[in-house]
């Protein structure tokens, strides 16, 4: 049996590489930073992602190893009909996770914890914490940061770094938050290091998955990788450090994006009274998928959009692949509060909003776009990740791996206990 106590590092720093999926990895693997870390670490292009890939679900299971079901993070927002996805809130606070973390267990083995920009860490326990918490309905953004995360730690970042940014517009923001992960590196060490980058899922979702922006992505990619590595030298911590590169879902590009509110309107399900939206069927879409929810003891509702679906998958229509019941939903771990949900076919998406157009035709209007949110198994759509570091194997692959698994390998690294996983540790 290998001994992993020679794989202990005090310092792990992880990577989150928003939509960084197994299609990207033959150009982001001949990149220089990149591929440094690959000779010195394992690797894999066979990362499950969880389902629906969301960035907050997917996040929570990061930090968890559990799946949705448990840590309860079931999309990137709270269910909020009708109201636009720009004013809504999302899962931005460490309270709204049900499960354990690793940044918790760390703290509680009295190890330093960082958190720049890490989803669903408002309010946590962390020791120098910027969290991922954006103003919405006239809010302000620094005081949202300042009251949610480390406000000292914040606040200097701000000052220091702040003239970089331009709103939430990409690429400055990942500049930004690779600026405040060198001077945290280099000023704290800390044990535990979380960054999200995002530059890449913005430019997919703009772009397509192809291309030339993808490709200067990449590059905007490597060299921050490039930065940090030279922050863990300059630290004087390389020896002890372990650095992980996660992807975190695939995208899919899109030809038809469809309102599926719009059917449940025309049935009469949504209706408006009294100048109020009303609904006793409603879709809360994830992209590539939608939860379909039923007011509470609402038999007919529930009889006749069942029905609905049936006839629209027996004629093909709407881009519906599947529906699925609890019975399926209880293998795919999705969460018990919802009964039945819906996964679109290869080049659909769903749109929550209602629309005068049920399906738009994205590409006759000569639009670029792909998204996320499919069921796991989706061709192409698998995750990479790589664990670096001196005490790490050299250049070596890896296959068959899961989202849960990542916290308990983190707590392997670092020597730490974290029980109650449905993952496990990744043998590095």
């Amino acid at each position: 049996m290998e001994d992993f106590s020679s794989k202990r590092a005090k310092h792990v720093i992880v990577i989150s590489y928003d939509a960084f999926s197994e299609d990207n990895w033959d150009f982001a693997s001949s990149l220089p930073n990149l591929s440094l870390l690959i000779s010195k670490g394992v690797y894999s292009n066979d990362l499950i992602s969880i389902y629906p890939s969301l960035t907050y679900v997917v996040h929570s299971t990061l930090v968890t190893g559990v799946y949705p079901d448990r840590h309860e993070i079931v999309h990137n927002n709270p269910f909020q009909p009708f109201i636009s996805e720009k004013n809504q809130e999302w899962f931005w606070y460490r309270k709204d996770i049900n499960a354990t973390t690793i940044y918790d267990a760390a703290k509680e083995a009295n190890l330093t914890t960082s958190a720049i920009l890490w989803p669903v860490t408002g309010k946590a326990k962390i020791d120098y914490n910027l969290p991922e918490v954006v103003a919405i309905n006239g809010e302000n953004q620094a005081f949202k940061i300042l009251k949610n995360g480390s406000p000292f730690f914040c606040a200097k970042l701000s000052l220091k770094y702040g003239k970089v940014l331009d709103g939430v517009n990409q690429p400055n923001l990942d500049d930004f938050s690779t600026l405040c992960a060198v001077d945290t590196i280099k000023s704290k060490k800390p044990n535990l290091l979380l960054l999200h980058l995002i530059d890449l899922d913005d430019t997919k979702h703009n772009f397509g998955t192809k291309g030339t922006e993808v490709n200067n992505a990449m590059l905007r990619m490597d060299k921050r990788l490039g930065s940090i590595i030279k922050a863990v030298d300059e630290a004087g911590i390389k020896k002890d450090t372990a650095f992980m590169v996660i992807g975190d879902h695939g995208h899919i590009d899109i030809q038809y994006k469809v309102h599926l509110n719009n059917i449940l309107k025309e049935m009469g399900l949504i209706y408006e009274d009294r100048k109020t939206m009303k609904w006793r069927a409603y879709f809360q879409c994830n992209g590539g998928s939608a939860y379909l929810h039923i007011k509470k003891d609402d038999q007919e509702a529930e009889r006749l959009t069942l029905n609905k679906i049936k006839e629209i998958l027996s004629v093909g229509k709407y881009g519906i692949e599947d529906l699925y019941d609890r019975t399926d939903l209880d293998k795919l771990h999705i969460h018990k509060s919802i009964k039945y949900m819906v996964e679109a076919k290869r080049g659909y998406c769903f749109d929550e909003s209602i629309s005068n157009t049920t399906i738009e035709d994205l590409e006759s209007q000569r639009k670029k776009y792909s998204t996320h949110g499919y069921r796991e198994n989706k061709d192409n759509y698998k995750c990479n990740l790589l664990i670096s570091g001196e005490m790490i194997k050299n250049n070596t692959s890896l296959e068959n791996l899961a989202m849960v698994d990542i916290a308990p390998t983190i707590a392997r690294l670092l020597g730490i206990s974290f029980p109650n996983c449905d993952g496990k540790p990744i043998e590095i």
